[in-house]
């Protein structure tokens, strides 16, 4: 299955295609949004590398799906479903442009992909990574019904909250 096209009330997930590139490296280049994602900063060389690979290796070998998210012409920033390492399941991954945060795209994001997860891959719980510094999104994910299963303390010390939650709401009516 090739990763589709998905739409929410106000966002849009395309595929990434070849001039998508210079957004996708200025969201993963930005200071704040490395912050909250809990990584350095990647030079842009090796960003780019990372783009072209979404390109010619991840969407070609189906390896995952993928997206940058658009609100109407704006790119806003990068989701991803992607199987996880740290348990035997598979990940929901969002990160926003910072002008766009505190506007409720990141909670919507994240119903956009339980409802992908659930009806597209046929996935019944999805997890998170959230830094356990990053009170905003610890708040949005406890808001959406995520539960703690425990920390993912990493070697420099830093703590990151490991969360899972049901695909559909627990009564099985409909997708998150």
């Amino acid at each position: 299955m090739t990763t589709p096209v998905l739409r929410t009330a106000r966002l849009e997930f395309l595929p990434y295609r070849p001039e998508h590139e210079d957004v996708f490296v200025a969201l993963l280049r930005d200071a704040e949004v490395c912050r909250w994602m809990g990584q350095d900063r990647v030079p842009e060389p090796q960003l780019r590398e990372l783009f072209r690979a979404i390109l010619t290796d991840v969407y070609p070998q189906r390896r995952f799906d993928v997206w940058g998210l658009w609100l109407g012409d704006a790119y806003v920033g990068h989701a991803e479903v992607k199987p996880t390492g740290n348990v035997d399941g598979h990940e929901l991954v969002t990160a926003l442009a910072p002008g766009h945060w505190g506007r409720g795209l990141g909670g919507e994001a994240v119903r956009g992909l339980l409802r992908h997860a659930a009806d597209n891959l046929g996935l019944t719980e999805a997890y998170g990574m959230v830094g356990a510094g990053n009170t905003a999104s610890l708040a949005m994910c406890e808001r959406l019904g995520f539960r703690h299963v425990r920390d993912v303390v990493a070697e420099d010390g830093s703590v990151t909250k490991l969360l899972v939650i049901p695909t559909r709401d627990p009564g099985g009516e409909g997708s998150v």
